[in-house]
């Protein structure tokens, strides 16, 4: 199983765009990248998407690999293969980490989403997501504290997993 993104952090934006990423991130998305190696740069696809979209999502080059995969395997012409090529191939952008540790955000993505002087990070599994700060907390921070709100105080999150489907079981 591939490496996750676990944790979440603050980070300035400068002028340029040039955003640190998170160490920890930086080594998953080495382990990512099948190409990668010491001494290289690793590869990665910013996926900004649709308007409805309020984050930058970052995935790593085999996961974002497995997304066209499935894509791949959809009939060819169909509206929701073309959709989800406008989605995903169409609005993303290709990059890579550069030699000190950072992203360079082009003005179009952080016009996208509102950022300026702050970026927020949030792992997501085999993605991490990049947030305006205020908007993460104004939307889904908030989001999910109403939904745990309406659950028992006893609630255990975990057991959203009972009869989940184990992968590569």
């Amino acid at each position: 199983m591939a490496r996750r993104f676990r944790g979440e952090s603050h980070h300035k934006v400068d002028s340029k765009g040039r955003v640190s990423i998170p160490a920890l991130f930086r080594r998953v998305l080495e382990a990512g990248d099948p190409d990668w190696k010491e001494g290289l740069r690793p590869q990665l696809v910013i996926v900004y998407g649709d308007h409805r979209r309020k984050f930058l999502e970052c995935y790593t080059i085999e996961a974002i690999d497995e997304v066209d995969r499935r894509i791949d395997a959809m009939p060819r012409g169909s509206m929701p293969r073309r959709m989800l090529e406008r989605l995903i191939h169409g609005q993303s952008y290709p990059t890579e980490v550069d030699g000190d540790g950072r992203l360079v955000l082009p003005q179009k993505l952080r016009d996208k989403i509102g950022l300026k002087g702050e970026a927020f990070f949030i792992a997501s599994g085999d993605t991490f997501q990049i947030w305006k700060p205020e908007t993460y907390e104004s939307e889904e921070l908030a989001r999910t504290e109403a939904w745990l709100d309406e659950l028992p105080e006893d609630f255990d999150p975990l057991s959203l997993l009972d009869g989940a489907e184990a992968s590569g079981a």
